[in-house]
């Protein structure tokens, strides 16, 4: 996402550096890895990191960010929701899934792939190109990126909203009021339902597990 704000801190770091362990143990050709968790638990930190990181290793690494994969557009994302009733529509259902899975399949064949990528500044979706070939390695990040098709390495991070809410604030992304609030038990329940999709966890005390 464009002018998104990364808060990358030690703990980031150690996790990242286990989770690149785990790759080059693992490590084939055309590899995915998905981070999932909850709103602020540092997602994006991660995959920014480890994408960083595998740079070390002569691996090309290409972050892709779901929340750029949303159906409904960031201006009419909160009415949608209000409208249609947060309960019933927040969900791993918001997400255009066959667009994510083209991206996957576009990178495991090397070839070029547009996706939508979401300006925070004017909330407004842009359109990214990108040609694969070359790209070794995919890491995607979102809410629900573990339930992705084709992925070879699962990370879920425990935090739930309740522990990350300083992080969100810090973040700026969306103001705190009712309806946040309800989208964020809604997401929460869809993200928890994941959880058995996980390879790794990153518990509580922000350490790496192994599921």
């Amino acid at each position: 996402m464009l002018e998104d704000v990364l808060l990358i801190e030690e703990k980031h770091r150690k996790v990242a550096a286990g989770i690149v362990e785990e790759i080059l143990k693992n490590k084939k050709p055309k590899y995915v890895v998905a981070i999932s968790g909850e709103s602020g638990s540092g997602k994006s930190e991660l995959t920014h990191v480890v994408a960083k990181e595998m740079r070390k290793h002569g691996i090309f690494a290409k972050p892709v960010h779901l929340d750029n994969f949303f159906k409904t557009l960031p201006l009419e994302r909160r009415e949608w929701r209000e409208k249609n009733g947060v309960e019933k529509v927040v969900g791993i259902q918001e997400l255009d899934w066959e667009s994510i899975q083209q991206t996957v399949d576009d990178f495991k064949n090397d070839r070029k792939s547009t996706m939508p990528c979401v300006d925070l500044v004017t909330e407004q979706v842009d359109s990214l190109t990108t040609d694969f070939k070359g790209i070794d390695m995919l890491v995607l990040d979102g809410l629900y990126a573990v339930n992705t098709e084709g992925v070879d390495l699962h990370v879920f991070i425990e935090l739930t909203y309740h522990e990350t809410k300083k992080a969100q604030t810090a973040r700026g992304k969306e103001k705190t009021d009712d309806l946040r609030m309800r989208t964020l038990e809604a997401e929460h329940k869809a993200v928890q339902s994941l959880k058995h999709k996980a390879d790794l966890f990153v518990n509580m005390n922000y350490e790496l597990v192994k599921a």
